[in-house]
Formats: C-alpha cells, structure tokens, sequence
C-alpha cells in the first residue's frame, strides 16, 4: 500500500499523513466481524463441510456456541516495520504467494495409500518432525490451499493497476523527483526457466538429482524415430 497517491490533475503527489497505514486494533475487530458474518451465512447456505474432529460442528447448537466463543476472543493482527527493510519483505511474500503449500522436498514416502512428510514443530524451536496420513486427507489438506475458481491470489489497485502500471509509476517518479529507469521490464532478457526455479526453490535443475554434485549439461536432443527399431535376437 503506497503512502501517497497523484492528485486528481495529475500535477503532484499528495502524500498520506503520517501514522496512516493502520490501527491494529481496530484492523483485527473489523476483520473478526466480516469473518464470522461470512462463517455464519456459509454455515446457513450448506457451504460448510466439516470432517474428523471437526464433525461435532454439523449441529447448529455446536456452530454457534462456536461463533459465539470466537466474538469474545480479541483476535491478533501482527504489524511492524520490517528489519531489513520492503525488499527483503517482498522476497519473504513471493516465496509464499509463487509456491504450492508443499514441496516435493518434504514428502518422504507414499505407501499403502498414505503420506509421510516432514513439517517444523515451531514449540521447541522448530524441529523436524514426520506426519503420516492417509492419502485422502492428505489430499484433502493439500486442496485447502488451492484458490477456488475464478479467485486471484495478487490483484492491484490505483496507480498500481496493470493497464497504466508502467506510465503512472513513471509520473510518479517524475513527481517524486525520482529518476526513471531506462531499461523496461520488457526490454530485459527474458530469465532462464532454470534460473526462475531455482530462485523460487533454491533448488538447482542444472545439478544432477540423484549424486547432487555433477552438473546436467545438455549435449543434444534425439529425435524420435518414426519407425520402431526392430529387436534382434538369435534364434536356435
């Protein structure tokens, strides 16, 4: 969220006052409110499914001692100035928002149709430990993560829009007194998929996978034969 936006004769930058951001305080009690009121017409419209421990909650009396208990609660919303400043910030969110919710790195076998993985048990600082499931709630678990259709994990507003993105931001820098870069995101080189990958998962796909120490170099691309290759064998 920027701390200013261009007055409406595009002339100057109007910048927001200080302390503007947000009240944590009242962030958390206005999103407590829209969450519950959105909970309890998803609960009366049927959209709500609950299984294992969470079966009890079917009952309307159970769901709504449950409400209940969560509007005495002063929910937390956490805010502060980052340490190392917003480009650390943005890497730390990209890592979230440009993964899925689980790495192949952390799936240690598949079998009998159930799943170990690792995960960090941050109560004694932070070690690995290994849960196994069955494959259908590890499934289940997995796809409470995927956005339901049509949603959009990242949308931008303003001046931040993407059809004036690149010419608002340049007027602002005008404004600002900034100076505007020469080289265009669209005018770079487009970054290798390797080099995306391994940014994304700090995982290489030029090392190879199995010694972890020699280098994949590609020589050449066999072209598949139109004709199968006859066996041969000796006949007796």
């Amino acid at each position: 969220m920027p701390g200013g936006g261009i007055s409406p004769d595009g002339q100057r930058w109007v910048p927001s006052k200080p302390g503007f951001f947000l009240s944590v305080r009242v962030l958390s009690r206005l999103f407590r409110r829209l969450f519950l009121e959105s909970l309890q017409k998803a609960y009366e419209a049927g959209k709500l499914r609950f299984f294992t421990t969470l079966e009890a909650l079917r009952e309307h009396l159970a769901f709504t001692q449950l409400l209940a208990r969560a509007q005495t609660c002063e929910w937390v919303v956490y805010a502060k100035r980052p340490f190392a400043g917003p480009e650390q910030v943005l890497e730390y969110v990209g890592r979230y928002t440009h993964r899925v919710a689980i790495c192949n790195q952390r799936l240690q076998d598949i079998d009998n149709h159930r799943v170990s993985f690792q995960w960090k048990d941050y109560r004694i600082g932070g070690q690995l430990k290994t849960m196994t499931l069955s494959a259908d709630e590890f499934i289940r678990r997995f796809l409470l993560h995927v956005l339901p259709n049509r949603f959009q994990r990242i949308r931008y507003y303003g001046f931040l829009g993407n059809r004036y993105r690149q010419q608002k931001l340049d007027q602002c820098r005008h404004l600002l007194g900034m100076p505007i870069p020469d080289v265009r995101p669209s005018q770079m080189a487009p970054q290798d998929y390797r080099d995306r990958y391994e940014n994304l998962t700090d995982r290489s796909l030029r090392v190879c996978p199995h010694c972890q120490q020699g280098h994949m170099v590609l020589i050449a691309i066999l072209p598949k034969s139109p004709i199968p290759a006859p066996i041969q064998g000796n006949s007796s």
